[in-house]
């Protein structure tokens, strides 16, 4: 296996989700945030993590970022943070550098600013980018019809040590859950009762848009 090194700024639930898959497949990690809380959470799950401010040409030169194979600027809801690193990114130098919009015209700003792959959450969530990136030919969903999909969604943390009964997933966005995969342990057609834990994917089915709604839950 190759093993790339990639750096996520913004330490969000979109990019936690990209974070912890490519480190769970063997890829060496920086996460990067202006909050120091999940700078602390994100050492659980990458191979460093450093508190920085990604507008600062100075803080990401010192941590050679230049350096990194790929960087996703995965910045939650300040657009004009998330235009100002990818300029100073590219600037810098930086091979591959992948930026979630937070609109179409932000997806716009990105692409003539330099971006090279632009990310619209409500349709390309975290899981599913960092599955493409190490491996182009694998999807982590199932199209079933133009209308319908089969996905799987990490579940947004206020959902977490509740039942699948008190979240009434399928009356408040319209999706089913069919499975949850657990760590190494995929629970098939999971009882009501069952409590999700932090980190849980739900496995889905519905409708597109609905999925996309469910999926941006933040």
């Amino acid at each position: 296996m190759v093993i790339k090194q990639y750096a996520v700024i913004g330490l969000g639930r979109f990019g936690t989700s990209i974070a912890r898959r490519l480190n769970e497949a063997g890829q060496e990690v920086l996460g990067i945030d202006i909050n120091e809380e999940r700078v602390e959470d994100a050492e659980l799950y990458v191979t460093h993590a450093v508190v920085a401010d990604s507008t600062e040409e100075k803080a990401l030169t010192s941590i050679g970022i230049r350096n990194f194979d790929c960087v996703i600027v995965a910045i939650g809801d300040d657009m004009q943070s998330s235009i100002l690193t990818v300029m100073l990114l590219k600037d810098l130098g930086v091979k591959k550098v992948i930026a979630k919009a937070l609109s179409k015209r932000h997806g716009k700003v990105l692409e003539r600013i330099g971006a090279d792959w632009i990310i619209y959450p409500e349709r390309d969530m975290g899981e599913r980018v960092a599955n493409q990136l190490l491996s182009p030919n694998m999807l982590n969903y199932i199209e079933l019809s133009k209308e319908y999909n089969i996905e799987e969604i990490m579940i947004p943390s206020k959902m977490a040590e509740k039942s699948l009964k008190e979240l009434n997933i399928r009356a408040k966005y319209n999706v089913s859950v069919i499975a949850i995969v657990r760590e190494e342990e995929i629970i098939i057609s999971p009882s009501p009762d069952m409590t999700l834990n932090k980190g849980d994917l739900l496995v889905v089915i519905g409708n597109r848009d609905d999925l996309a709604n469910f999926a941006s839950i933040e």
